[in-house]
């Protein structure tokens, strides 16, 4: 019998919920924590418990622990209790837009909230695996000082050194991150730092674009996830700059969850991968217009605003060598064609539900 725990920060959203799900088939005990913050950052069209009654459903293994992650004392006390073989860190404030306007809220969640976290695995369960969500915004504005070249419908590197992505040594100094940027650095330089100054065996993902049907898609966080319900629901979907040829690399949750077992398997001290779904997954916004019209039949809404949002970025493909060649068999497997037919049924179900 498997008498694992793994405890899961984040569990009512995109990559929390996959992680559940796919550590509960395992026959892992698992232990969810989240508050619904999305609903308060985001509104009623952020509000994630229906996944967590889902999660509630359909895991038999699963537990629910209503916890803020801010909350030191809470978090030190669940740590102390369950004493996790696992930690996967997805709980954040994920919003550009949203951390300038609270500031405070911002880095309370994405860098103490992980200093609490990781502080309370050290004190009592410092042989776990902490998995951490970072973000490829950790390299701020950076990858829009490479070269690039326009073409009909997207923008692509055009110095061939970046053929292959953004690998995990560009640099994340002398640039723009935005507040949210900043935020999350903290929280991935403390996530390698309790690796290496404690000996902990840590990692930070650094995500692409992170999707999947479970996603609780707003514009201002959620790419692939609002943009198809904007079609589906026949609303209007506003292109921020760059003539909309600005490219993503999107990498379904369920990819997530076999690299988080696979470094489980072979943990490290202070790994660092960049994690998207690589150039294969890689597509525009005006691509994606495109593709979710096919499916739907529905012609995509759309108006443009010249001003692109602070520390966006032109393109971004993430180079995924570096994480294949560490976690040997890990590889995506769900194309842009599969998650874009999984999200357009995910938002029917859901729309049926209500």
């Amino acid at each position: 019998m498997n008498n694992r725990t793994v405890l899961v920060t984040g569990s009512n959203g995109l990559i929390g919920s996959e992680v559940v799900e796919y550590f509960d088939r395992q026959g892992w005990n698992v232990h969810g924590v989240d508050n619904n913050m999305r609903a308060d950052f985001f509104g009623e069209k952020g509000d994630t418990r229906w996944n967590q009654r889902r999660l509630q459903s359909a895991c038999p293994r699963f537990r629910h622990h209503e916890l803020d992650i801010r909350d030191r004392a809470g978090v030190l006390s669940l740590m102390e209790q369950l004493q996790p073989d696992l930690i996967v860190h997805a709980a954040a404030q994920p919003s550009h837009d949203l951390a300038a306007s609270r500031p405070f809220d911002d880095f309370d969640v994405n860098a103490v909230g992980t200093l609490n976290l990781l502080e309370a695995a050290r004190r009592f369960a410092p042989e776990t695996v902490f998995v951490h969500m970072s973000t490829n915004k950790v390299y701020g504005d950076g990858p829009n000082t490479i070269a690039l070249a326009e073409q009909p419908t997207r923008w692509d590197y055009a110095d061939p050194a970046y053929a292959g992505g953004i690998p995990e040594t560009f640099s994340i100094d002398q640039c723009k991150h935005s507040l949210f940027g900043a935020s999350k650095v903290a929280g991935d330089v403390l996530v390698q730092e309790y690796g290496r100054y404690f000996g902990m065996k840590t990692a930070c993902l650094r995500g692409g674009c992170l999707t999947g049907p479970n996603h609780s898609g707003v514009e201002l966080h959620g790419f692939l996830s609002y943009l198809i319900r904007c079609n589906i629901e026949e609303r209007e979907y506003t292109i921020f700059g760059y003539k909309g040829k600005q490219v993503r690399d999107n990498i379904h949750a369920y990819d997530v969850a076999r690299c988080i077992e696979l470094f489980y398997e072979r943990p490290q001290i202070g790994a660092v991968f960049n994690l998207g779904g690589g150039r294969g997954n890689s597509i525009s916004i005006l691509e994606a217009f495109d593709g979710v019209a096919q499916l739907t039949g529905k012609p995509m809404r759309s108006r443009y605003v010249d001003t692109p949002r602070i520390g966006d970025h032109i393109c971004y493909i993430s180079d995924l060598s570096h994480l294949k060649a560490a976690l040997p068999g890990w590889d995506i497997t769900r194309t842009l064609d599969d998650i874009f037919e999984e999200i357009v049924a995910g938002w029917g179900r859901r729309a049926k539900s209500l």
